[in-house]
């Protein structure tokens, strides 16, 4: 679950050079588009948005102030082979007369394409969240990602930290052009947000948006919940100490270990990772194996070895890889966790505040939420990051 508000496009500068004569100002060519297609999904009254919350969640009908425009976006981004691809996402719009923010909201873990944002059903965080805050003045571009919506033929780059943000970036980049060509009145600022994988595809995208685009957003705020910053101590935790067992729980596991593999041309057996039975059917199920037994005694000896004295160097490479944990933010931001989170473990914020402080990021602030697991922290996490965002001008 996630939320928010506002991005901010700064011009970039321009100059010119004093000889004998006036030179012409040349301006610096403007990014290239991205935006493929857009269409129209539907347009939602006040009353058919409070219409979709009832019994716990009734008290969202309080946060209903306007109607909403949804759009499905396709646009053209860049796969983990480094080939071009086209991705989608929802963009909302919201029916009012003044200039308002942009959030980029990053989903969480999703299981199939019918809960990707573009496709904008009753299980997608875009059709309930995303939709509570557009009709509260946000504009909110939600990205697919790769491998929902418009490119569900290809696997999903679960938790790879470089495909994550280059899709949500391009999905910023194809908003800016939807909104130029329509005119919408956009008031530049740029706020992101994200829990769980979208945590982590948040502060990815955050960093990729500090180090690499200059001034061409200005990002204002940025709120990452319970993501996995510290990819290599998160992984040594599982392979040397006992989890959860829980079966859904070591499906996510399982689903970034195969995902690395995948992308980082490893391609090893099963067997390599895990001992029998649990090796012949992952060789059979992939990521939808079930294993409900603490994950590192389903792991071979020899692989929790190779780990441990670092011989596997290809795979701990990999994994190194997705680290984003490690660097400076300028941005105000503020990494939520919940510190009995047994799903994705504290120490990942905890770890990256940490390494951010030592590095002088002032900006950075982590809010422990006391006794919170993965599940019970969404809550907190969407009130606080609304009170952050809307403090944050």
């Amino acid at each position: 679950m996630l939320m928010l508000l506002g991005v901010m496009l700064v011009s970039a500068p321009t100059g010119c050079q004093t000889t004998n004569r006036t030179d012409p100002v040349v301006p610096n060519p403007p990014p290239a588009r991205t935006l493929v297609s857009s269409s129209l999904i539907g347009e939602y009254s006040v009353s058919q948005l409070q219409s979709r919350f009832s019994g716990g969640s009734a008290l969202f009908k309080a946060f209903i102030v306007h109607g909403i425009k949804a759009y499905r976006l396709e646009y053209q981004t860049t796969n983990t082979d480094g080939k071009p691809i086209t991705a989608s996402g929802a963009l909302l719009i919201p029916d009012v007369q003044t200039a308002a923010p942009l959030l980029s909201m990053q989903h969480g873990t999703i299981q199939n394409d019918s809960e990707a944002p573009s496709r904008y059903g009753s299980s997608s965080e875009a059709y309930t969240f995303g939709s509570v805050f557009a009709s509260q003045g946000y504009i909110i571009a939600a990205p697919d990602y790769i491998g929902y919506g418009a490119s569900n033929t290809v696997p999903h780059p679960y938790e790879h930290n470089k495909s994550l943000a280059t899709a949500s970036l391009d999905m910023l980049r194809a908003t800016r052009d939807f909104l130029a060509d329509q005119k919408v009145n956009w008031d530049k600022r740029l706020y992101l947000a994200g829990y769980s994988e979208g945590g982590y595809a948040t502060l990815a995208l955050q960093k990729k948006l500090e180090e690499e685009t200059g001034s061409e957003f200005n990002l204002v705020a940025s709120s990452c919940g319970a993501g996995a910053y510290d990819k290599s101590s998160f992984m040594r935790e599982i392979i040397s100490k006992p989890t959860s067992g829980v079966d859904y729980i070591n499906r996510l596991y399982l689903r970034v270990l195969l995902t690395y593999d995948r992308i980082y041309g490893l391609n090893r057996p099963a067997s390599y990772y895990f001992k029998e039975p649990y090796a012949s059917r992952v060789a059979a199920s992939g990521a939808n194996t079930s294993i409900n037994v603490s994950m590192n005694q389903a792991f071979t000896d020899s692989f929790k070895q190779a780990i441990t004295n670092g011989t596997d160097k290809e795979f701990i490479a990999a994994v190194q890889d997705n680290d984003i944990y490690d660097w400076k933010p300028r941005t105000s931001t503020r990494l939520y966790h919940g510190d009995a989170d047994d799903t994705v473990f504290y120490l990942n914020s905890k770890n990256a505040y940490d390494a951010m402080q030592k590095r002088g990021a002032t900006a950075v602030q982590l809010r422990t939420m006391r006794g919170a697991n993965h599940g019970t922290g969404v809550v907190e996490f969407i009130t606080g990051t609304y009170e952050f965002f809307r403090n944050v001008q």
